[in-house]
């Protein structure tokens, strides 16, 4: 969405400055003179003008959108890498949680699991996709 908008603004830039263009070549373009044609020819250079103005905002915009962009996605990648990661850790102690309860110890000997594959097991995770992913942290992790 946001590269599509930044692309539109481009293409706006673009059209404006056709729009500048065709301004002043309309003004160049008057056959009468005098000082009416002179005033006239002048206020459209100066319209043009602020018309290139107009279509360099739209470019500075398109960039800072793209730029946004780009950033969103490095954030979106990051937080996969941490559902990810911490998803992985987070099977692994629930499979050591598995095998410690399929073990018939003899009375009195209880195995338990380290405290770390205990709040991996008990970890309360954000949703998916998430911001709270990137500052998620983890006893011994």
């Amino acid at each position: 969405m946001i590269r599509r908008r930044a692309a539109q603004l481009r293409e706006q830039a673009v059209d404006v400055r056709a729009l500048a263009d065709r301004l002043v070549a309309g003004a160049d373009g008057i056959d009468w003179s005098g000082r009416a044609a002179e005033d006239l020819r002048l206020r459209m250079r100066d319209r043009a003008a602020q018309l290139r103005q107009v279509a360099a905002l739209h470019e500075t915009a398109a960039e800072s959108l793209a730029r946004h962009g780009a950033e969103v996605g490095d954030l979106k990648d990051a937080i996969a890498d941490a559902e990810r990661k911490v998803g992985a850790l987070v099977a692994e102690a629930r499979t050591r949680q598995a095998e410690l309860s399929s073990y018939d110890d003899a009375a009195g000997v209880t195995r338990t699991l380290s405290r770390e594959d205990q709040e991996l097991v008990d970890a309360d995770l954000p949703p998916a996709g998430h911001k709270d992913w990137l500052d998620l942290t983890l006893q011994g992790r």
